[in-house]
């Protein structure tokens, strides 16, 4: 990632992998020391041990981190294009942002998005969409990265679903107005991933922690709520906020009672859509993705059936791999095939400004096509251990998993 993106008076000083005594490895940076190396990367392994937080590599399926590995555990899932997000900066790169050296910091930062884009991405045409981190310190600095990385070829950009929670600027603040300039110029997509901004609280430490994984998704309609009350939306027809992981089936009460405040309250809160209904705005501005919704799906009409797409959460506990096809199908199997082609591919293609199609012909991207490419891959589940939350008996609790992280 480093070695080959920088040059030699630069490389001593990019973020160093290490391994701890006891095994255990993790990413040092400048003052910060990132431990969790493949956050909840627990695709492979028996459920029982979703739990169990990857402390080294050597507990982490190599799809994880290894390209090639990872085209083969896509083609077994039939999946044929990926949008990855990056973990040791965090999903949004805010890590970049919280060092003392931020020139230096900015170097690696371009250097990170050079391999992404080059040695992730490039080696495999057609099956990755990439997308870009940014310096978040800097508005200036943001818009020259991504006239940068559109050069190359990349037309995504992840962002806090609320900068101003980590103590950046509201995106209401005009300071990010060039940033939105040259995302609408450019077809841009802002990608703003669950958590980025506004980690969805705890209820407390003895709410077990199913409690907080099934409200997770929903979580970024805080966000989205924020998002959607943007007026910068009015001056920028083709702005894109994607919400990503967060699911859809939330979204056509979100969009009610957008509606209904709106209609109700505009009076004296004076908002203004520019002449258009939240729905409207909504369709114009926002994708969204779900990994199983079946209420969501059977609900397209309410949401947009140009605003779905699925997502398969590899290598998290949320995914379904290898079996994201016949999940999937069993939520788009009741929908008009035109919105099963858009919610499968259609609509992420266009969004992203990515033709996958022309890249790799239709006749090789079918579920058949890619799992024939995969026959070779062992999908058996693998005990891979990790730090386990520190329980007994009973329910695992918020509690427990924060005291793992805390560790």
């Amino acid at each position: 990632m480093f070695e080959k993106h920088l040059p030699d008076d630069l490389k001593d000083k990019a973020p160093q992998f290490i391994t701890h005594e006891n095994g255990s490895q993790a990413w040092s940076f400048q003052d910060k020391l990132i431990n969790t190396i493949g956050l909840n990367s627990v695709v492979g392994r028996p459920k029982e041990e979703y739990g169990f937080e990857p402390t080294s590599y050597a507990e982490i399926r190599k799809a994880s981190y290894d390209v090639h590995a990872r085209i083969d555990d896509m083609n077994v899932n039939g999946i044929v294009t990926s949008l990855n997000f990056a973990s040791f900066p965090g999903f949004d790169g805010f890590m970049f942002s919280t060092v003392k050296d931020l020139k230096l910091s900015l170097r690696m930062l371009q250097a990170y998005n050079d391999w992404h884009i080059e040695d992730w991405c490039g080696v495999y045409p057609g099956r990755f969409i990439p997308l870009a981190l940014l310096p978040l310190w800097n508005v200036e600095l943001c818009v020259a990265e991504v006239k940068r990385v559109v050069a190359k070829g990349c037309r995504a950009i992840t962002f806090p679903d609320n900068p101003a929670a980590k103590g950046l600027q509201s995106v209401h603040d005009t300071y990010w107005e060039p940033l939105w300039d040259v995302c609408n110029d450019n077809n841009v997509v802002i990608n703003c991933h669950i958590g980025t901004g506004s980690e969805p609280p705890h209820s407390s430490d003895l709410s077990p922690i199913n409690a907080w994984i099934t409200s997770m998704p929903m979580s970024i309609g805080n966000a989205a709520a924020d998002w959607l009350h943007l007026a910068s939306l009015n001056r920028y027809p083709n702005m894109k906020i994607s919400l990503s992981e967060g699911g859809i089936g939330w979204i056509p009460y979100f969009l009610e009672r957008a509606t209904f405040i709106y209609e109700h309250h505009s009076a004296w809160t004076r908002v203004d859509f520019g002449g258009k209904t939240p729905t409207e705005v909504f369709r114009e501005h926002f994708l969204t993705c779900f990994i199983d919704d079946k209420f969501g799906v059977k609900n397209y009409k309410d949401i947009g059936e140009d605003n779905i797409s699925y997502e398969c959460d590899y290598p998290h506990s949320d995914c379904t791999w290898p079996y994201a096809p016949e999940i999937l199908w069993e939520c788009v199997k009741d929908v008009p095939e035109r919105v099963i082609n858009k919610i499968t591919h259609e609509n992420v293609y266009k969004w992203f400004s990515y033709d996958a199609i022309d890249m790799l012909g239709k006749e090789n991207m079918t579920v058949g096509a890619l799992r024939a490419q995969a026959i070779h891959v062992d999908t058996t589940p693998v005990s891979s251990g990790g730090k386990r939350p520190d329980v007994s008996s009973g329910p695992v609790t918020s509690g427990d998993i924060i005291k793992m992280f805390g560790s």
